[in-house]
């Protein structure tokens, strides 16, 4: 009883806006939430959603209402954000290899009039991104590499190669925005 004590009075002087009572709880409760994160989703990944469960803990001290004890409901924020984070990645995943593969279809088909312009335009588009952007995008999209493979060989985190790509996709829909009526209606299945 004096655990569950303990965080009683933590909580209590969360409520009350005691910052040094936060740090308590955040240090006590941060490494078990972060291996338990780690079961669903990767370190990173698990860490970031027992940091983001903690911040809301915080920004909604005043009106916070737990039914049960603080560490079931703590576990319990930290799951559903990992699952969260899982439908996030696997939509994403989807979407990505859905535009790759509808591109790939697109260059392969015979029909599609302007085929020899658009691969010009695509390779200069992509020889125009910064060296980091290509360097991450080809290896991704050429190579059928993932982001932890890429983040491996370039001694980055996979959140540096996620974000290399996603710049690389804002520039080329940029660079090829002209082409963007022909690329529509592939988009839009």
């Amino acid at each position: 009883m004096e655990y569950h004590y303990e965080d009683q009075s933590l909580l209590s002087a969360i409520k009350n806006g005691d910052e040094k009572a936060f740090d308590v709880l955040f240090k006590k409760y941060y490494p078990m939430l972060c291996a338990y994160g780690n079961k669903f989703v990767e370190l990173e990944d698990a860490e970031e959603c027992v940091q983001d469960a903690m911040i809301w803990l915080w920004e909604n001290k005043e009106v916070l209402v737990i039914q049960s004890s603080l560490s079931s409901y703590l576990f319990s924020i930290v799951h559903h954000r990992a699952i969260n984070r899982i439908n996030q990645n696997e939509i994403k995943s989807r979407a990505e290899n859905y535009f790759y593969e509808e591109m790939q279809s697109l260059i392969e088909d015979a029909n599609f009039y302007h085929i020899e312009e658009l691969t010009i335009r695509i390779q200069e588009a992509v020889a125009a991104l910064p060296e980091s952007y290509k360097e991450a995008f080809m290896m991704h999209r050429f190579k059928n590499m993932s982001y932890k493979e890429i983040a491996g060989i370039l001694e980055v985190s996979p959140k540096t190669i996620d974000y290399r790509i996603q710049q690389a996709l804002k520039q080329l829909r940029i660079d090829l925005k002209d082409y963007l009526p022909l690329l529509l209606p592939l988009l839009m299945k």
